[in-house]
């Protein structure tokens, strides 16, 4: 009896490890992908053998835990591995992470407006990229065309989808405020604040080489300098050091 007993009990067990605590199952790097990220993805092209190894696999983790769907337009192979690869760039100095505030990306053919429209637009209300709220929450939004100009242009410094995702990382605290405490940690909010507010004077003064949306507010700063700080690390080093310093211990980004 008390051997039945424990047989029972060893199955139950079985049984709830597969079909309970089973872990999700991560979707297969195809491999001609390696030969698109090396065209395309720039970061991804300078890193070692090994850490590309963990780029793609880190990759295939997010694509297993986002959705990806398309609104009047066809998401390619391509828009599939530079969406993901926008996602790992910003988080890759972290060892584990997952976007626990993402559940799925929307692709807009163009930009849209607020209302998620995208059709006779007023010029000066155009998006090219969005955190969803209310409905939308977990959501993202992005226009397929500044998704190919951020990653055909690598000698600029904007990336609309990286712009985005440090925006999801500004929200892990549970405000986008341009305030990273999540990352940085509270030691480092006055430093970070204070460079902040000198170089956002700047921008809206036209003495900065950071585009002019950053000084729109805290959080456009810290996404639009992040999109800088990944885009053209060397320049953006040689420009703005302290800054950099600051967004390389964000980041966890090795110097």
């Amino acid at each position: 009896m008390i051997y039945t007993l424990i047989f029972i009990v060893l199955v139950a067990i079985i049984v709830y490890a597969f079909y309970i605590i089973k872990p999700k199952k991560i979707k297969q790097f195809p491999a001609h992908w390696h030969d698109m990220l090396l065209k395309h993805v720039l970061f991804y092209k300078h890193l070692s053998v090994k850490d590309q190894a963990v780029f793609r696999q880190r990759m295939s983790l997010f694509l297993s835990e986002v959705t990806i769907d398309g609104v009047n337009t066809e998401i390619e192979e391509l828009d599939i591995i530079l969406i993901a690869s926008s996602a790992i760039i910003p988080v890759f100095g972290f060892s584990n992470w997952s976007y626990s505030n993402l559940s799925g990306i929307i692709v807009y053919p163009d930009s849209f407006n607020e209302d998620l429209q995208f059709s006779d637009l007023d010029s000066n209300k155009k998006i090219l990229g969005m955190v969803g709220t209310g409905r939308f929450e977990k959501q993202m939004i992005l226009s397929k065309k500044a998704i190919r100009l951020a990653f055909n242009n690598k000698t600029d410094k904007h990336n609309t989808p990286v712009h985005e995702f440090v925006h999801l990382l500004d929200k892990m605290d549970g405000e986008t405020d341009g305030i990273p405490e999540y990352l940085l940690g509270k030691e480092y909010i006055e430093p970070w604040l204070e460079l902040m507010y000198k170089e956002m004077e700047r921008i809206n003064n036209d003495t900065s080489d950071i585009r002019n949306y950053g000084g729109t507010s805290q959080a456009e700063f810290f996404a639009v300098a992040s999109e800088y700080f990944f885009e053209r690390p060397k320049l953006f080093k040689q420009k703005h050091p302290e800054l950099y310093n600051m967004l390389s211990l964000c980041f966890q980004k090795h110097k």
